[in-house]
């Protein structure tokens, strides 16, 4: 979104639980279409809060999993905050070799992209 939107919005990522490493996978990927996440670190709503993003400060979350969907819902049911649901494939655990694997990952990649321009229109950087 940061590559599409650049400063015309806040962003912030999070997950329902904190990974701090971003898959391997997920880095070549989005490697290939010059987006940088090898320094990106994943965190949770509650790591959130305790770094000092008010989530009432947030128009929109997009949840990419039923379980992001259910924690977003609760965490923002007594704020005027929208939540959508994008149900994006999730390509862990996908295949054994690593082309078979990527090939999955990319599909995930893809499918974000077009759910964002979708959403939001055309890139503007």
């Amino acid at each position: 979104m940061k590559k599409l939107y650049g400063t015309e919005c806040y962003i912030q990522s999070a997950g329902v639980k904190s990974d701090l490493e971003v898959d391997g996978f997920a880095i070549t990927v989005c490697a290939e279409i010059e987006v940088e996440l090898s320094r990106h670190r994943s965190r949770s709503f509650d790591e959130m809060e305790d770094w000092g993003d008010d989530l009432s400060s947030f128009d929109l979350v997009l949840a990419l999993s039923p379980a992001s969907q259910r924690r977003a819902l609760d965490l923002t049911q007594f704020y005027h905050i929208d939540v959508e649901y994008w149900p994006i494939l999730d390509p862990t655990g996908l295949g054994d070799a690593r082309e078979t694997r990527l090939t999955a990952y990319r599909q995930t990649r893809d499918q974000i992209l077009q759910r964002l321009t979708d959403r939001f229109g055309p890139s503007r950087t």
